[in-house]
């Protein structure tokens, strides 16, 4: 095909992927970023080892970046009961802030060429090519488009996504922090209407994410006093609250998290990360979905880029092994988010749990991958 180039929206990790895997092998490749690199995103910031024989392959040198090694995983119910398992696979935290930025200057260095702090507000797909227009006006042509924009943006209101005109109750919010806690482990604490995730990231600090819903923030007034009224119920949370250094001077906040599924692939563009519905609660595990999904996608656009398949036979490929390596993960990450936050529900979950360690290793290995 004599035009190797792809338009990628978005540059978070699958969309910096994307741009890694794809420019390694000779494709032109601009990425649109509505921001400036770095910048900080709402995240839980742990990402399974699944994805280090694949990261070393994109040149990826995570140990540069100093990340914590996290082999245990800890859950408390509202009340503060808890359980403890080991990580089979492991997996290490770091920073958005950090990580994303490694990647986007790995992706200059390779010849990735960067819109910053501009937006794409239309794409369009005639005669077998794109044209994306940006919000300077300017409009790029392209062979093929990803959208790796996140959870939510404009764009899906013009490819009339289902979900973007549903209201979500969700919202989450992340900190990063000092504290004192162990350092190998990634902890969930319920409380109502919420769960928190804490793990220790590079340079001796932890983020502290945790999802709740308007409705909750709505009933307390503000995030401060939803803090102190209902997240300080859990024994746990309430030690970290009252002992621990905030580095923000304002939390990241995101609102509009939606859970219902999302299709893949929306008028031939290509849906990377949590585009394409990435999301699962169990341990924060979507960093390492998004970066799978980012290989799955890339690799079926190159054997196209090739001439080696069809644009139908492309999308057709990529849907199926989308939902090979996810359909059963989001799943069961959907199932379980059903018994966190719900102070009843929560309790006897964890309590149950406690005494069913296989069941605990069944869901944990059913919302992980393995090494890839």
């Amino acid at each position: 095909m004599s035009n190797r180039k792809a338009i990628i929206i978005g540059g978070g990790l699958a969309g910096l992927v994307n741009a890694l895997q794809l420019s390694s092998q000779g494709v032109e490749v601009t990425l649109v970023e509505k921001k400036r690199f770095p910048f900080h995103k709402v995240c839980g910031e742990y990402v399974s080892n699944e994805v280090l024989p694949f990261l070393k392959t994109l040149g990826v040198e995570i140990e540069d970046l100093r990340p914590a090694h996290l082999t245990h995983f800890v859950l408390s119910s509202p009340k503060g009961r808890t359980l403890q398992t080991p990580l089979d696979l492991g997996g290490f935290g770091v920073s958005r802030y950090t990580l994303d930025h490694y990647l986007f200057q790995l992706a200059q260095k390779q010849g990735v060429t960067f819109r910053q702090q501009v937006s794409a507000t239309d794409v369009l797909f005639k005669e077998e090519a794109f044209t994306v227009t940006l919000s300077t006006g300017e409009q790029l042509q392209a062979s093929v488009v990803i959208g790796a924009y996140g959870k939510r943006s404009a764009l899906d209101r013009r490819f009339n996504r289902s979900f973007f005109e549903e209201r979500s109750p969700y919202l989450a919010v992340k900190y990063h922090l000092k504290t004192q806690l162990p350092k190998h482990v990634i902890s969930l604490h319920n409380f109502a209407d919420g769960y928190a995730g804490v793990s220790a990231i590079e340079e001796d600090r932890y983020c502290f994410c945790y999802l709740t819903t308007r409705q909750n923030l709505k009933r307390h007034g503000t995030i401060a006093q939803m803090e102190a009224k209902e997240l300080s119920k859990n024994p746990w949370l309430r030690d970290l609250l009252q002992n621990s250094e905030f580095l923000y001077n304002q939390p990241e906040v995101i609102n509009e998290i939606s859970f219902a599924p999302k299709a893949c692939l929306e008028d031939h563009v290509l849906m990377s990360g949590d585009a394409a519905g990435l999301i699962t609660p169990l341990c924060g595990n979507g960093m390492a979905m998004a970066i799978h999904s980012a290989k799955i996608l890339s690799e079926q656009v190159l054997l196209f880029l090739n001439g080696q398949q069809t644009r139908t036979q492309m999308e057709a490929n990529y849907i199926t092994q989308w939902q090979k390596q996810f359909g059963a993960r989001l799943q069961t990450g959907r199932l379980v988010q059903r018994l966190f936050g719900h102070p009843v529900l929560s309790e006897i979950t964890v309590t149950g749990l406690k005494y069913l360690p296989g069941a605990v290793k069944a869901i944990m290995r059913r919302t992980h991958g393995k090494p890839f």
